[in-house]
């Protein structure tokens, strides 16, 4: 595509310049022509410059029927530039759009670092109950993360880590215990988790009634849900 965008112009400005060459010829044997009428008209003409008169009026009348055509020929390649001028704009805009969406898909697989306001919520086990005789009853499970992180992949969130670490596309949770696994790495409660995203739209979308929110409240997990203008989130290749 780049060859052709320097090329195309390029014999369409040569084009250009053979038309103004021959319509300035033009002018030229028109100036000629009119100079031997004038001589003819005040009777100072001889029969050599009679005769040149007759080959310029010849010239001259052949001359505007090739720029008559150089002009309609010119205004069919200006046509065809602008069309293609206009193509090689799609295009660019088609590469750009291209290249917008695998950058948001690469923040997704959490290959490029996500920058920008988003959500910070942190999620604790419950309080101890001591009439309940199994303590599943009120910790967090992968179970509770697993429901937070897809309503927030779902709501539009750029990029998602849970206490500092990115999560990606093969990224796995194990509950043992107090506390989680992900991927190889083990962290205690409290769970931070952050996502870069429009924050309004993210916390709508976890507060909406029997939403995620309302699911976990019900499991007896404590939540602190704060809205940030500025989140920083490495890339996989950072935490590793």
């Amino acid at each position: 595509m780049v060859m052709t965008v320097n090329k195309k112009p390029y014999m369409t400005k040569k084009y250009i310049l053979i038309v103004l060459v021959c319509i300035v010829t033009g002018y030229i044997i028109g100036y000629s022509y009119n100079l031997s009428k004038d001589r003819r008209e005040s009777g100072t003409i001889t029969s050599a410059e009679y005769q040149k008169e007759n080959v310029y009026r010849q010239q001259l009348i052949d001359q505007q029927e090739r720029n008559k055509q150089l002009v309609e020929e010119l205004s069919l390649l200006e046509k065809k530039l602008r069309q293609y001028e206009q193509q090689v704009a799609s295009e660019e805009q088609y590469y750009e759009d291209m290249l917008t969406e695998v950058n948001k898909l690469r923040l997704l697989l959490g290959h490029l670092p996500a920058k920008g306001e988003g959500v910070r919520i942190q999620l604790e086990d419950g309080d101890y109950d001591p009439s309940s005789t199994n303590p599943n009853d009120y910790i967090i499970h992968e179970s509770h993360l697993f429901k937070l992180i897809n309503e927030l992949k779902i709501a539009g969130a750029e990029g998602i880590a849970v206490n500092g670490q990115r999560l990606h596309a093969n990224s796995y949770i194990v509950c043992n215990g107090p506390v989680i696994t992900i991927d190889g790495k083990q962290y205690p409660a409290p769970f931070i988790v952050e996502a870069v995203g429009n924050k309004n739209t993210l916390v709508q979308a976890i507060e909406i009634t029997g939403g995620v929110v309302d699911q976990l409240l019900n499991d007896k997990i404590k939540l602190t849900i704060e809205k940030r203008d500025q989140i920083a989130l490495k890339s996989i290749s950072d935490d590793a």
